[in-house]
């Protein structure tokens, strides 16, 4: 098994090495992983600002400005006028937007899933709890 040191780093290498793999199962091909995940956050949490964004990502502002230009071009989402202070603009999924990245995730569980059927049982028990220890890991 290793030293925790060798064990981390294995860890590591094949987290990342899945999650770069799922990356690329993206329907639009031309999104890059920060706009797909300014999708997926306004996705999963509503309209935001701005500001909420930039912080999320943890970018500047300009640089998130220039991300939200980008998929508003791409008709993937829209600014609208916050209802209570008219200077402020809330950042909102379109409906291609919201397409996109309920599309997008489905491709990359369908990705996962084929996967998953080639291991036997009791591997993917061992995911299942290697899954849920990640999870907590990620907490701390």
């Amino acid at each position: 098994m290793g030293t925790i040191a060798e064990q981390s780093t294995a860890l590591r290498m094949s987290t990342l090495r899945l999650a770069r793999r799922l990356r690329a199962e993206r329907v639009d091909p031309s999104l890059s992983d920060g706009q797909f995940a300014v999708l997926g956050w306004l996705h999963k949490r509503g309209p935001l600002t701005l500001t909420q964004l930039a912080e999320h990502e943890r970018v500047s502002a300009p640089s998130m400005n220039r991300t939200v230009n980008c998929l508003e071009e791409s008709g993937y989402l829209v600014r609208e006028a916050d209802e209570a202070d008219r200077r402020r603009s809330n950042i909102r999924l379109t409906e291609a937007g919201r397409d996109i990245v309920t599309t997008t995730l489905k491709q990359r569980d369908a990705w996962l899933t084929t996967r998953l059927r080639d291991l036997s049982k009791e591997d993917r028990a061992t995911l299942a709890r290697a899954a849920e220890l990640m999870g907590d890991l990620a907490t701390l």
